[in-house]
């Protein structure tokens, strides 16, 4: 098993359960998707803590639920950043009326697949990640 995928806190408490199923089923994604894994971080943190990110690194006066940074070395490899906003998760979660889980779930496979390649940006690209989303959701 894989254990290049690690997880953390920035300013928040939440604590994350079942780390090792979603090892186990990113790690699927990653090599489903052809690709081998390198080093992979899930950083949980506030809605403020993102928003200065987005700011700084990206130029976006906004909130958002998730920011990916890729750090892949070699072709082939997915290695990265996922820096994930929990209160966000929790809002849409709650605006969406699913489960946190499920929902926090679809923002990791969201930043998986962004460094796997697929992008969000026009209604085709973002409709494609959408329907690879829900492929991987029903696999975990």
């Amino acid at each position: 098993m894989p254990s290049s995928i690690s997880f953390f806190n920035a300013d928040v408490s939440y604590v994350l359960r079942s780390k090792n199923g979603i090892r186990l089923w990113l790690s699927d994604v990653i090599k489903k998707e052809g690709f081998r894994i390198g080093e992979l971080s899930i950083i949980l943190c506030s809605d403020e803590y993102l928003f200065k990110m987005n700011v700084q690194y990206l130029k976006h006066k906004s909130y958002t639920d998730i920011i990916t940074f890729d750090q892949s070395e070699s072709k082939g490899e997915v290695s990265g950043e996922l820096y994930l906003s929990i209160d966000r998760i929790k809002d849409n979660a709650k605006t969406l009326n699913i489960n946190l889980i499920d929902e926090l779930h679809r923002v990791i496979v969201h930043g998986t697949l962004h460094l796997c390649g697929y992008g969000d940006k026009d209604p085709k690209s973002k409709l494609k990640m959408t329907r690879k989303e829900n492929f991987y959701l029903l696999k975990r």
